[in-house]
């Protein structure tokens, strides 16, 4: 039972992976309808890997940030540029020609070679956090004024990729793509399907194990005790804001790790995914699993979807938001903790309550 309740969250994690990874199995053998399920679950394990980043910040360091879809959607264009230069052959696209442009812009040369790419995709998101982390965490900007300002530079960040139509495709965005393991569309190219959908669960299970490692150790208890007492851990000789930015900007590469993966199952991009909105759903996910525990972060991304996914069609289509938002607003005010925190702290509490109930009324009847 001890090792159990120690291991929970790897055990659940591990139960997690298993039941993802039998999906194309289950697929093959005909037990489901369609592809359109796998692929799915392949855009609910990026949005648990950008869960996972924001829950260091938030659960462990107390950073709330409102933005990280400007970080996610980074990842996704920088992966979607390349897949785009894949169709044209290095030429300049459509919307480019449309837009006046008879040779391919210099931003978008680098993702003409797949190695640069990947490097990109997690240098562009990691560069902006920095600059960003550096000047706020410098200055001790923290709390909400943080919140509003990420909120502020994604809001900037949308409207620029919105003005750069010429580049960017405005509020289309770079669509009509295929992956890097080419077109994973109808029964012909399962095959390729299944790859990228296990290469997703590899990185999910790496980011997973990361982050697990950090928190585990002193750099983890650090973040505790920045978000516990921020003040106490700077009279304590710590470079706190160091810490604060090293961390934001690790939690940027997780984001845009997951917006690279995202776009090859969506098949496009869009401002939408960079949207203060979009942002807030990502708080949604951690908050409703249970921050400050890692798999719940995971936990919330995949139930939270789910819901979406089985109520936005049919009866539900017009409530289906409000559904989410109450179960958001139940859990923020009646259960802090998420599902995980119910399942560790509050049902052994009522059980416990309830055996000592039962042990008194016991010992009453044995008086008697």
């Amino acid at each position: 039972m001890k090792f159990i309740k120690k291991q929970g969250g790897n055990i659940c994690f591990a139960l997690i992976v298993i039941v993802l990874a039998l999906m194309p199995l289950f697929l093959n053998a005909g037990l489901l309808s369609g592809s359109s399920t796998v692929l799915f679950l392949g855009k609910c394990i990026a949005f648990a890997i950008v869960a996972i980043g924001l829950d260091l910040i938030w659960g462990y360091t107390g950073i709330l940030s409102l933005g990280h879809g400007l970080y996610f959607a980074l990842g996704g264009y920088a992966m979607a540029m390349y897949l785009k230069l894949q169709e044209t052959g290095g030429n300049i696209t459509d919307f480019m020609h449309i837009g006046g442009l008879t040779e391919l812009p210099l931003m978008w040369k680098p993702f003409q070679y797949f190695p640069v790419t990947l490097i990109m995709i997690i240098l562009v998101p990691s560069l902006v956090a920095y600059i960003i982390g550096y000047f706020i965490f410098k200055n001790r900007v923290k709390g909400v004024y943080f919140s509003i300002i990420s909120q502020a530079l994604t809001w900037a960040a949308y409207s620029i990729f919105i003005a750069l139509s010429t580049y960017t495709n405005g509020n289309v965005g770079i669509t009509e793509i295929k992956t890097v393991f080419g077109s994973i569309k109808g029964s012909a190219h399962r095959t390729e399907m299944f790859k990228l959908f296990y290469v997703a669960l590899f990185i999910l299970v790496l980011i997973y194990a990361l982050a697990k490692f950090l928190v585990n150790r002193k750099f983890g208890k650090l973040l505790i005790a920045i978000r516990d007492g921020e003040n106490r851990t700077y009279f304590s000789g710590y470079q706190v804001s160091r810490y604060k930015t090293f961390i934001y900007v690790l939690s940027a590469a997780i984001a845009g790790i997951a917006g690279a993966i995202f776009v090859n199952f969506n098949g496009s991009i869009t401002p939408s995914q960079m949207t203060i909105s979009y942002s807030i759903t990502m708080v949604i996910w951690v908050a409703v699993g249970g921050r400050g525990t890692i798999i719940g972060a995971v936990i919330g991304a995949f139930l939270i979807n789910l819901c979406e996914y089985n109520l936005s069609s049919g009866s539900m289509v017009e409530i289906w938001q409000y559904i989410i938002g109450a179960v958001f607003c139940i859990t923020i005010i009646f259960f802090k903790g998420g599902i995980v925190g119910i399942v560790k702290e509050q049902l052994p509490a009522l059980f416990h309550k309830l055996k000592g109930k039962k042990s008194s009324a016991e010992t009453v009847k044995e008086a008697q």
